[in-house]
């Protein structure tokens, strides 16, 4: 549902998307293809029990960790999933917002 014209409609900057491997099938692919020229790009974790950087998947991660250092967000207390896609906004939000106001140590 998310990989919709309406949505390449929105996003014209983005050329790929990372996925985990629960989106390696042929409807995520399809709907990919349908919507534009998106490349699905499938990151797949380690088999081992250990941890070892795997890469671009460090990006959802570090965005995850961001997301949850809000504490409403930091566990699922919401009943509509509407209220946790604002409220997920206004932590990115508030986050690029810090972001750009940060002094860059220039005079």
């Amino acid at each position: 549902m998310v990989l919709t014209k309406r949505t390449r409609a929105l996003f014209p900057f983005i050329l790929r998307i990372f996925a985990d491997a629960g989106y390696q099938g042929p409807r995520v692919a399809l709907a990919a293809a349908n919507s534009g020229s998106w490349i699905i790009e499938v990151v797949k974790r380690n088999e081992l029990r250990k941890f070892i950087v795997v890469p671009k998947r460090w990006i959802v991660e570090r965005t995850l960790a961001w997301i949850s250092r809000n504490r409403r967000l930091s566990r699922d207390f919401e009943r509509y999933a509407a209220t946790v896609a604002a409220f997920i906004r206004l932590a990115m939000i508030k986050l690029m917002l810090r972001r750009l106001t940060r002094s860059n140590g220039c005079p």
